[in-house]
């Protein structure tokens, strides 16, 4: 049953379309299992470059099915506006399915969502104001809009005016903003209706069929190891599980159908929002960084923070995973620096720690140890082969892949969907 997860391994924007779609070709469905359009990968092909928000890296390849499973929430508005650019570009988007248990990000889950935050002041946890927050929120308390409610205008808005009770009074008395009119919601939704209907699927039957006829399936989750909800940074975290688990519950997939779960590793370390962030640079070299990895934010615009790797990071995401392999990603961007640091361990309050400390407080307070490896100043983008890479740059490497506990099998060396080195095969 070649069920394999791909996973960031750190704070997201390590790279995990150009992963998804380097497998591709190779697997018969991908699957966003988490997450909404605050998520986003960047892939490129030939001369194409093409940023995703909510939809799978699979879109692109024909071959391939590209599913958007339970877990994930979902804004028509941004998911139409997506499928109509790609369809511009000739890209055939016929073959995505949306599981019907999928919730709805409404346009009161995106004014919550704004005004929340605007309301925190200095507080703010850095969320991109999209409405997912929210929209988690009313899953769990049990007064989401699920796809599957578009069909059903009845139970739609009774669920819509179940949810604008407690929303109504919280805009108009806490943030003196306007009360929202059901009426309108329901109507807005309803327009959705028809053109999502020919995606909607029970897509938890049709991959685990899938499975069963030996189908190869690709779980893509969104942002990374460090943003989960449970065992992220909290609260500086999203609101869904980008971790392994996160498959599971997002797809409808047991646990014992997964064969392999990749993470994908940045060759430095960035995140985006708010946050602690221990390696972070404020320096000639984080700068350096950013503008040589082009370190800007795929769906948020905003430019992220930059550091040198951490070790501990890595190691953790191995542990909470279940972690098979790596993907390295962005060695190319490391190029011309004399010495490399590495954080291996932190210190706490006057103590070496070399695991990610679980209280939120020891975290804030952990400072970087630093190991420096030697650096490269040869082009590595046109490497094809480890051996291509110059030694140093090898030594890096296979230095990473000891500290962070699991077997590196590919190496990205440029953007671009040729230029990455496969050591061991993924399927």
């Amino acid at each position: 049953m070649p069920a394999l997860v791909l996973l960031g391994a750190q704070w997201g924007d390590e790279g995990k379309g150009k992963a998804t779609d380097l497998l591709g070709g190779s697997v018969d469905y991908v699957v966003r299992y988490q997450g909404g359009n605050n998520a986003g990968h960047t892939v490129v092909v030939g001369d194409q470059k093409y940023a995703l928000h909510l939809l799978p890296s699979g879109i692109l390849t024909p071959e391939c099915t590209p599913v958007i499973g339970n877990g994930v929430v979902v804004d028509p508005s941004v998911l139409f506006s997506e499928l109509n650019g790609l369809n511009e570009r000739g890209v055939d988007t016929s073959k995505l399915l949306i599981s019907g248990n999928a919730h709805i990000i409404t346009p009161y889950n995106v004014t919550v969502d704004k005004v929340t935050e605007r309301f925190l002041g200095k507080r703010k946890i850095g969320t991109t104001g999209r409405g997912i927050g929210p929209t988690y929120a009313d899953k769990i308390n049990r007064v989401g809009i699920r796809v599957q409610d578009l069909y059903d205008e009845s139970i739609l808005t009774q669920k819509v005016e179940a949810a604008l009770d407690g929303k109504n009074q919280l805009l108009t008395k806490v943030f003196n903003r306007r009360a929202i009119e059901a009426e309108q919601i329901v109507e807005e939704l309803l327009t959705y209706a028809d053109r999502l209907r020919p995606y909607v699927a029970d897509t938890v039957l049709v991959l685990n069929q899938a499975l069963d006829d030996n189908k190869v399936v690709l779980f893509e989750g969104g942002q990374g190891t460090l943003l989960d909800i449970d065992h992220g940074t909290y609260p500086f975290v999203t609101s869904s599980n980008p971790t392994a688990g996160g498959a599971c519950t997002g797809s409808g997939v047991g646990p014992t159908k997964i064969s392999r779960v990749i993470g994908i590793l940045k060759a430095y370390t960035t995140r985006v929002g708010a946050g602690p962030f221990p390696t972070e640079l404020f320096d000639e070299d984080g700068a350096a960084l950013r503008r040589i990895g082009h370190e800007r934010g795929v769906t948020t615009g905003r430019d992220r923070r930059c550091g040198w790797f951490d070790a501990v990071i890595a190691r953790y995401a191995t542990r909470v995973n279940g972690l098979t392999d790596f993907f390295l990603t962005k060695l190319d961007v490391l190029t011309g620096w004399e010495q490399i640091p590495v954080c291996v361990a932190y210190e706490i309050d006057g103590k070496r720690v070399e695991e990610l400390p679980y209280s939120q407080t020891d975290f804030h307070h952990a400072k970087p140890i630093y190991e420096n490896l030697p650096g490269w100043s040869e082009d590595i983008t046109k490497a094809k082969t480890f051996a291509d890479l110059p030694k140093n740059a090898q030594a890096y490497v296979k230095a990473l892949e000891e500290m962070s506990g699991a077997p590196i099998s590919a190496i990205g060396v440029g953007p671009g969907r040729t230029e990455t080195i496969e050591i061991n095969s993924f399927i």
